[in-house]
């Protein structure tokens, strides 16, 4: 599971853009971004767009070029709006960006020089503590590590660092898809550095986002407060107060949200859905056996049944 539940808040949200004109400084210049998939290479393609020299690692090359294929048909577009009549200087404009991206399989290597490693890799806790272990061994000790996780603990994936690492690592829940979204979640541990996360947030502002600082607690602030809203509207209809429809209807026309929550549960992805709140009620922090993240015969039957959404073609509706 990675970002498709925060992917939701773009269509969710309201407010100002931040402009180049206001981004900060930040001494952070060498980036490394494990995990080349849609998250990873747009994380990869914002920090070069801003003049970082950057490497992507990922676990073979095809994956690499996939990734890098997502940076390319990505910034084209961009170049195509920015540059609409000249041709010329749209293939400038992505082959520059992407000439600050190195690929590799080596992630050792890869983040021996590095001022900021970020993983976003699979949604599996012993997968990332094991590799930051590895990781932590080839990094420059001053090197600031952090997770792109979207409901994972950090504390508990820093879990097999030592002292020394765990002062310098911290959340940075980037949004899908990376190179639209402002939103960046600097997510602060009970052992993380005050000047680690002044780091972090200047260099959020550095690459044109927007930080928002928490503590690590499940969910962080978005998804947190997003679960409890779909479940409830799951629930809604499990008591047959109203049907989908007109849940969606009122959640639009009523409090002005461009997606009501069972088109934005499709979107999201059911199973993505379960997984989270099953995870949070089992075992998650301070929500063990907490009614909001209860899941519900509706949802389990609807993931049984292979209806996970848009993904799948049916979910609560149909595509």
């Amino acid at each position: 599971m990675y970002s498709a539940l925060s992917k939701s808040s773009q269509l969710l949200a309201r407010g100002p853009a931040f402009s180049t004109a206001t981004m900060a400084q930040s001494p952070i210049s060498r980036i490394t971004v494990i995990g080349g998939g849609q998250m990873g290479s747009g994380i990869a393609q914002v920090a070069a767009t801003h003049k970082h020299e950057v490497t992507l690692v990922d676990v073979n090359q095809e994956a690499l070029d996939r990734g890098k294929s997502y940076m390319a048909k990505s910034l084209k577009r961009v170049a195509k709006k920015k540059f609409a009549e000249d041709e010329t200087a749209q293939s400038r404009f992505v082959d520059e960006i992407m000439g600050r991206v190195s690929l590799s399989t080596k992630p050792q290597e890869a983040v021996s020089r590095a001022d900021l490693v970020i993983e976003a890799i699979v949604e599996n806790i012993k997968v990332k503590q094991d590799l930051f272990a590895q990781l932590s061994k080839a990094a420059p000790q001053e090197a600031i590590l952090a997770s792109n996780t979207s409901s994972l603990p950090i504390g508990k994936i820093a879990e097999l660092l030592d002292e020394q690492r765990k002062q310098r690592f911290i959340g940075l829940h980037f949004f899908n898809p990376v190179p639209q979204m402002k939103l960046v979640e600097v997510v602060r541990t009970k052992e993380v550095e005050q000047s680690v996360v002044d780091s972090a947030v200047a260099w959020v502002k550095a690459i044109g986002k927007a930080p928002a600082v928490c503590k690590d607690t499940p969910g962080f602030i978005v998804n947190r407060l997003l679960l409890p809203y779909m479940m409830e509207s799951i629930r809604l209809l499990e008591r047959d107060v109203a049907s989908a429809q007109d849940i969606d209807t009122a959640m639009r026309l009523g409090a002005g949200y461009p997606m009501g929550p069972f088109e934005l549960c499709d979107y999201i992805g059911l199973d993505t859905i379960k997984f989270i709140v099953d995870g949070w009620h089992k075992d998650g922090e301070g929500l063990k056996g907490n009614p909001l993240f209860t899941s519900s015969t509706k949802l389990d039957e609807l993931v049984k049944q292979g209806r996970l959404g848009v993904k799948s073609g049916k979910g609560f509706y149909d595509y």
